[in-house]
C-alpha cells in the first residue's frame, strides 16, 4: 500500500507536478516552483519516498515511485498533470507517462536520458556513509568530513540540505541513506523498450553535461516520438540552478 508523498503545493491552474533528483528534496525546486506559480500552474513540489521529508522504505524503484505518484494524484483528485522531472526525478516521469500516459498532459524531462546509467554516486555515498552523525556538532564539521570523499563544494552543500537537528545533541539526513545505499543500482535502469508515451514531451539538456549526448537522440525518439530535444547554454547537470532564466523560459514556452 502506497504512503501519501510530503508535498508543497503552490498556485493555482493547471497541475503540474515536480520531481527532483537523486538526494535531492523538493527544496530545490521552490524558487523556480513559485515562478511557475505566478504564470498560472498549480505546482506540487514533491518529495520522492526515501528523501525529503516523505516517508522510509526499504524498497525504492521506478515501479515504487510510479505507485506513489499515482496514489498521490489520486488524494489530490489530479486526473491529469504535466510533470517536471529532474535526473533520477525524470527518469521517474518517463516510466509514470508511458505507463499512465492518460494522467500526463505534458512531459518535461531536465538532463537525462531513457538509456542505463551505470552507478556513479559511490564516492558520495561512500562520503556519507562515514560521515558518524552522533560525533558531528556542526554543519562545518560536517562539510570539513565531506571533503574528504567530495572535493566540490557546490555538491557538498547541496547534500548538506538534507542534515537537520534531529535534537539538541543530534543530526540526521532527511534522505534514507540505508536504503539508497542498498538499491543504487536500481536508478540507473533504462526505460523497457516497448515503453512509450505519445503525449508532447521535451527534454532539455544542460550545454557542460555530458547526461544527453547526440546519439541518444533516437533512443529519445523511440520511446517519446513528439519529443523536442533543447540544450540550456553554459549549464551543466544541475541547468535548472545554474541557469534558471533560460530553464525558466523555455520550460514555460513548453507548458503553454
Amino acid at each position: 500500500m502506497s504512503q501519501l508523498l510530503h508535498s508543497k503545493i503552490i498556485g493555482k491552474g493547471t497541475p503540474l507536478i515536480i520531481l527532483h533528483g537523486f538526494l535531492g528534496m523538493s527544496d530545490n525546486w521552490k524558487t523556480l516552483g513559485n515562478q511557475y506559480a505566478r504564470s498560472g500552474f498549480e505546482v506540487h513540489l514533491a518529495d520522492i519516498r526515501n528523501h525529503g521529508r516523505s516517508f522510509h522504505s526499504p524498497d525504492f524503484s521506478y515501479e515504487h515511485i510510479m505507485k506513489d505518484l499515482e496514489f498521490y494524484m489520486k488524494h489530490y483528485h489530479l486526473t491529469n498533470a504535466t510533470l517536471l522531472g529532474h535526473s533520477m526525478g525524470g527518469k521517474a516521469a518517463m516510466f509514470f507517462a508511458t505507463q499512465f500516459p492518460e494522467k500526463v498532459n505534458k512531459l518535461l524531462v531536465a538532463d537525462i536520458a531513457p538509456k542505463y546509467y551505470p552507478v556513479h554516486h559511490q564516492t558520495i555515498l561512500e562520503g556519507l556513509n562515514t560521515l558518524d552523525l552522533n560525533q558531528i556538532r556542526n554543519r562545518n564539521e560536517a562539510n570539513e568530513q565531506l571533503s574528504i570523499y567530495i572535493p566540490d563544494y557546490g555538491t557538498r552543500q547541496f547534500l548538506l540540505k538534507n542534515l537537520y537537528r534531529v535534537d539538541k545533541e543530534n543530526f540526521g539526513f532527511r534522505f534514507n541513506l540505508q536504503t539508497l545505499t542498498k538499491t543504487i543500482d536500481n536508478i540507473g535502469i533504462s526505460l523497457p523498450d516497448t515503453f512509450t508515451y505519445k503525449g508532447p514531451a521535451l527534454f532539455l539538456r544542460g550545454e557542460k553535461s555530458d547526461y544527453i549526448v547526440e546519439q541518444d537522440q533516437y533512443d529519445i525518439q523511440k520511446h517519446f516520438p513528439e519529443a523536442r530535444i533543447e540544450t540550456i547554454k553554459s549549464a551543466g547537470h544541475w541547468l535548472h540552478a545554474e541557469n534558471p532564466a533560460d530553464f525558466l523560459t523555455n520550460s514555460l514556452k513548453f507548458f503553454k
